[in-house]
């Protein structure tokens, strides 16, 4: 049920996230929503009664919508449209790998702790590089102009 919420919210978020992203750009739209789900994952460390984790997945499924989505965005952003394709699928290549990589180094962590707050840490660091990427997008460069062709 828990999982189910989650990615239901993710829905939600997923759409909304197009709607901020018309208003803020792709880099923003990252820059947000890597802060928010740092901030989700923050939030599972001090709770543990189900009722709060329920309310945490729902936040957390409203925070992680919107993130890989942005990804399009800001190659098209900084790249010619003829290298959209390729650029784009080794983005997600490399988020998919990442995410496959995040579940089984969250199980080890647990594994050796007996607890999810080091893999709930080790989240929040990846969501801080993320978070620090996304600001250099957003901040440390023009964007270009980029033409069709």
């Amino acid at each position: 049920e828990m999982l189910s919420l989650m990615l239901g919210f993710g829905i939600i978020s997923r759409l909304a996230s197009g709607f901020i992203a018309d208003r803020i750009g792709g880099a923003g739209t990252l820059l947000l929503g890597s802060f928010l789900q740092c901030l989700a994952l923050l939030f599972y460390i001090p709770f543990d009664g189900l009722a709060s984790l329920y309310i945490v997945s729902a936040f957390f499924g409203l925070a992680q919508g919107g993130i890989v989505p942005s990804y399009a965005l800001i190659i098209r952003d900084h790249y010619p449209a003829r290298q959209a394709g390729t650029r784009i699928s080794l983005v997600l290549t490399a988020t998919v790998l990442g995410m496959a990589l995040g579940g089984w180094m969250s199980g080890k962590i647990f594994d050796l702790t007996g607890s999810y707050q080091a893999a709930f840490l080790n989240g929040i660091a990846f969501n801080l590089l993320n978070m620090a990427i996304a600001f250099w997008l957003v901040m440390g460069r023009r964007r270009k102009p980029v033409f069709a062709t």
